[in-house]
C-alpha cells in the first residue's frame, strides 16, 4: 500500500495555465505518466491546455472543481494558484469533495487559512499544505514540486516540515540503498492540513515502510506532539525504527526563520526541546542534514 498516492491517483490541477502551473505539470506527467486528468480556470472552462514539452500531452480547462471531478473522476487536485486566491481555490476543492488537496502555495493569509481550517474540520477532504513541497511515491506518482530524479523505490517513508531538507533526505536514502516508499512535505506555516501525526499514523501501519524519517524545525509543538504519540503508539507496540533532524538550532529567539511558523516565542518552539523529545520518543537525531541517511543506516544496524 503506497500512501496517499498511488499509480490510480488522478489530479486535477487549479492553477494549471500560469506558469508554474504549466511547468510543474509538465514534469508530473514526465514521471513514470503521474495521472493529471484536468485543469481548472473559472474563466477558460471549455478550451484545453497543451504541454510545450510534449505536444500530444493535452489536459481538458473546466471552470469549476465541481465539473472536472465530475468528468473525470478526480480523487486529488494540486493548487497553484497565486496567494490571494488560494484559500478560496482550497475550499472550492473542500466544496467539491476532493478527497485529497496539495496545495504548493506559500504567502497564504493566515487569516485565509483559518477559515479553510474551520471549513476542512466539517470536511471528507484531507489537505497537505500550503506552503509544501507535496507529496511522491517513487514510481508511481508525483503532486507538487519535488524533483523526482533523486527518488527511489525502497522502504523509507520521509516526513518533512522543510521541503529543501525532504530532497536531502530523499537524496540520501537513495544513496544509502534504502529508496523511499513516500516522501511527504507537510509545509512550514502555522495554519495548515496534515501534521506530523497524521503522516506517522499512516507509515506506522503500512507494511512498506520498514523506517521512517521525519525532519522538524524551531517553531510550534508539532515535533513534540508527534513525540508524545509515538511514546503512546510504541506502548501499543507500534514501533519502527527512526532517524530525525531539528532545523534552526542557531536560530534567534523572536526572529522568524525561512518559513513563517519557524519561529522561537514565550520560550517555546526551540530546537533543543524538540531535539529532547524526538530522543525520548525513540529517534535517533542526526547531528546535520548530511547525515541524515548514514544516520539511519546506524539505527537499522542496531
Amino acid at each position: 500500500m503506497s500512501i496517499l498516492v498511488n499509480k490510480d491517483t488522478k489530479i486535477i490541477v487549479q492553477g494549471l495555465t500560469g506558469k508554474t502551473g504549466t511547468f510543474h505539470t509538465e514534469q508530473a506527467l514526465q514521471y513514470y505518466g503521474t495521472q493529471m486528468v484536468a485543469g481548472v480556470h473559472p474563466k477558460k472552462g471549455g478550451e484545453s491546455w497543451t504541454s510545450g514539452v510534449d505536444a500530444s500531452a493535452s489536459l481538458p480547462i473546466f471552470a469549476t472543481v465541481g465539473e472536472a471531478k465530475e468528468a473525470t473522476g478526480a480523487d486529488a487536485s494540486v493548487i497553484y494558484v497565486p496567494p490571494a486566491g488560494a484559500g478560496a481555490a482550497i475550499i472550492e476543492a473542500i466544496d467539491a469533495e476532493v478527497p485529497f488537496i496539495v496545495c504548493i502555495t506559500e504567502g497564504i493569509p493566515v487569516a485565509d487559512m483559518v477559515k479553510v481550517k474551520a471549513k476542512l474540520e466539517k470536511s471528507k477532504s484531507r489537505l497537505l499544505g500550503p506552503n509544501c513541497p507535496g507529496i511522491l511515491t517513487p514510481e508511481e506518482c508525483k503532486i507538487g514540486i519535488m524533483p523526482g530524479s533523486i527518488f527511489k523505490k525502497g522502504s523509507v517513508g520521509v516526513v518533512s516540515r522543510s521541503g529543501t531538507l525532504t530532497y536531502e533526505a530523499v537524496f540520501q536514502t537513495s544513496n544509502a540503498g534504502l529508496g523511499q516508499t513516500t516522501a511527504v512535505g507537510i509545509g512550514g506555516d502555522p495554519v495548515k492540513g496534515t501534521e506530523f501525526i497524521d503522516v506517522l499514523e499512516m507509515f506506522l501501519a503500512d507494511d512498506e515502510t520498514q523506517s521512517i524519517i521525519m525532519i522538524g524545525e524551531i517553531g510550534g509543538a508539532a515535533e513534540e506532539e508527534a513525540a508524545q504519540f509515538l511514546i503512546d503508539e510504541a506502548k501499543k507496540g507500534r514501533k519502527k525504527p527512526m532517524a530525525g533532524f531539528i532545523a534552526g538550532r542557531t536560530a534567534p529567539k523572536g526572529r522568524t526563520m525561512g518559513h513563517a511558523g519557524a519561529v522561537i516565542s514565550g520560550g517555546k518552539g526551540g530546537a533543543e526541546d524538540k531535539i529532547a523529545a524526538m530522543e525520548a520518543a525513540g529517534i535517533k537525531v542526526s547531528p546535520s542534514p548530511a547525515k541524515l541517511g548514514e544516520t539511519l543506516l546506524e539505527v537499522l544496524k542496531g
